[in-house]
């Protein structure tokens, strides 16, 4: 009967040595001063600066009609607009971990457009609230935006619309040139 348990501690042993030359042979020894090549992917690269055309008259009388700072949205979101530090009359929008070079456009009827400088998205600014679009998905990316300054909007007592003046905005660009 002793034969018995002896073959079974045997048997463990050679299954335990088998199981170790086994994992030894899956993970290699380090080489001492090698390093060991990394799993990660290599950081990518930052996008190459692009050049913008100089800002001129209107588009400079845009970004100084724009509403810089904060803005409070739907569903506790935050959009930030800031001036763009590269480039004189761009405005840097950020939402979540993106940020957009965007170009200050006013419309006739008043509305400030940010529009980005790759063509992806766009910001509305009108009267009481603002909004980011995706434009080439056709859909609102956030919406009720408010800025401190929009917060104060009370709507024109006669109906005459959001309180927008198409006639003052299209001479605003002329006054400031």
């Amino acid at each position: 009967m002793t034969a018995l348990p002896t073959r079974l501690a045997l048997g463990l042993v050679a299954l335990g040595l088998t199981s170790f030359h086994a994992a030894q042979a899956q993970a290699p020894a380090a080489k001492p001063g090698v390093a060991k090549p990394s799993l990660k992917a290599p950081a990518p690269k930052p996008p190459p600066v692009q050049k913008l055309p100089v800002a001129e008259g209107e588009q400079l009388a845009a970004a100084a009609m724009a509403h810089y700072g904060d803005y409070d949205c739907e569903f506790k979101q935050t959009v930030h607009v800031g001036l763009n530090d590269k480039n004189d009359g761009y405005l840097d929008v950020k939402f979540g971990k993106a940020v957009w070079t965007m170009k200050p456009v006013l419309s006739t009827t008043g509305a400030l457009r940010l529009e980005d400088v790759k063509g992806r998205m766009l910001m509305l600014q009108i009267a009481n609230k603002s909004m980011l679009m995706d434009t080439k998905l056709g859909q609102r990316v956030v919406d009720g935006c408010v800025h401190e300054k929009q917060r104060n909007f009370v709507p024109q007592p006669d109906g005459e619309g959001i309180g927008i003046d198409p006639a003052k905005a299209a001479s605003a660009p002329a006054a400031k040139t």
